[in-house]
């Protein structure tokens, strides 16, 4: 199966994408993209456990083995960062809303957590690098910012027009001396200029490359574009002036204790030395738990 999946590429009759470690062909990350508006979403969480996030979506009704919860939500990535549930391992989930985006992020999992809904304010904002390379990153469900879940990592990343993220390039694949192993998901979202979400238009590039070169491609991200991560380094992904780029990160691997480590390619690690001299971008961090932040 190829990596890079254009938009629509990933779909079925009842999801914008949907991508389980079978359809990924490695054993943990997936994750599921479900328009609303086409009614209700069922799903049966046999092996898995789900981190659930409004995209696109306010009111959200979320029903876990029975129990409702309400999501305020979002009327877009780029507008504000959402609220969100976990659901366990052997669950059955319900979603309703009138219309808009859900993210269900996934894991293979063996250890029951309890049902854990965090709002919008609990949600981590970080603002990361420096220079053009400064980034926000929402940290939704990684070791640092959740503990009750077995094996999920799930945060998203904003880019403002003009800079770049994942950078320096860096991986998590357990290939050689990097002890670090997670599969990654990303799902692209390309604004355009101050748009709540994403725009056709928007497009970003994408540069990928294994230790060997086996791999070694530059793509052109286009709004809901989806790459798989199954080894190597990646980055810089970089978002033209006039669109900003939002992805959401899945990341799950084989390691009992949680851990979104990685190993910077060597020939780049000086650059995140290089930070201490330069100013962060004053236009991050770029969204809150209420709205829209701007400098």
């Amino acid at each position: 199966m190829t990596w890079f999946l254009p938009a629509g590429s990933a779909a079925t009759t009842d999801s914008l994408v949907d991508i389980t470690p079978e359809r990924a062909g490695w054993p943990y990350s997936g994750m599921r993209i479900v328009e609303l508006a086409r009614g209700p979403v069922s799903v049966s969480l046999a092996r898995d456990e789900a981190v659930i996030v409004p995209l696109s979506a306010e009111n959200v009704t979320v029903t876990i083995d029975g129990a409702p919860y309400t999501l305020a939500g979002r009327i877009g990535v780029f507008d504000a960062v959402s609220d969100w549930i976990y659901a366990p391992v052997g669950s059955h989930v319900e979603i309703r809303g009138t219309g808009g985006e859900v993210a269900i992020c996934t894991a293979r999992a063996s250890e029951v957590f309890p049902v854990a809904y965090v709002p919008a304010a609990d949600v981590p904002v970080e603002v990361r690098g420096a220079g053009r390379a400064t980034r926000q990153v929402t940290n939704i469900a990684t070791p640092d910012s959740f503990q009750g879940a077995h094996k999920i990592n799930v945060c998203e990343v904003i880019t403002p027009g003009g800079n770049l993220s994942s950078w320096p390039p860096h991986r998590h694949d357990g290939i050689g001396d990097c002890g670090v192993e997670n599969e990654e998901i990303y799902y692209f979202r390309m604004g355009r200029q101050d748009s709540p979400h994403g725009d056709p238009l928007g497009q970003g590039l994408l540069h990928v490359y294994t230790v060997d070169r086996r791999v070694d491609e530059t793509v052109t991200v286009r709004d809901g574009d989806v790459y798989l991560l199954p080894e190597g380094y990646h980055g810089p992904t970089v978002a033209p002036p006039e669109y900003p780029m939002y992805f959401l990160n899945v990341l799950a691997g084989p390691a009992e204790d949680r851990t979104m480590a990685f190993c910077d390619d060597p020939d780049h690690h000086w650059i995140r030395a290089s930070w201490a001299d330069q100013e962060q971008d004053p236009r991050l961090p770029m969204t809150s738990a209420t709205s829209r932040t701007r400098p």
